[in-house]
């Protein structure tokens, strides 16, 4: 299997999010079908029903997040300089409106457009790795073509 480039923000909240789901949430469902079988018929039990679709749920979150982690490969990105990059944050400004937007590029797993960090497989990464600062950078979006330049590349 191929490995799993992860910031090593990203590995520590995928570890700590596989520990809560190991010491915290696994438990406390396992406490709640419990009760819920003291209720007598389970095929008319929604509280039951709702309990296991939970343990369902918790359980293949725990494989996926077990298999990310065993596959990561955590990448000092504050040890890394030069072009952009996996790591990159990336500063730059929107050449038709002027906007100005940050993003740092990550790995699959932990992409979060809120915290303005982009897969590095997305269209944007895509085409902003390799780039300089200065670069101009076009990218397909569904609305059209965008085009940014490139105002400072760090690796925090």
């Amino acid at each position: 299997m191929d490995k799993i480039p992860m910031t090593p923000e990203g590995f520590k909240s995928a570890d700590k999010e596989l520990k809560q789901l190991k010491s915290v949430d696994r438990p406390s469902v396992i406490r709640a079908i419990a009760e819920a079988r003291e209720h007598g018929d389970l095929s008319e039990n929604a509280e039951y029903h709702s309990a296991r679709e939970l343990q369902s749920h918790i359980e293949g979150r725990i494989k996926e997040l077990g298999a990310i982690i065993s596959l990561a490969q955590v990448i000092d990105v504050t040890k890394l300089s030069g072009s952009v990059k996996f790591g990159a944050t990336v500063h730059m400004i929107d050449e038709d409106t002027e906007a100005e937007r940050t993003l740092q590029i990550v790995g699959e797993h932990e992409a979060n457009v809120e915290k303005n960090q982009i897969n590095m497989n997305s269209p944007i990464a895509r085409a902003l790795i390799g780039k300089e600062k200065g670069d101009s950078v076009e990218v397909r979006t569904p609305g059209g073509v965008k085009s940014y330049e490139i105002i400072s590349i760090s690796f925090i």
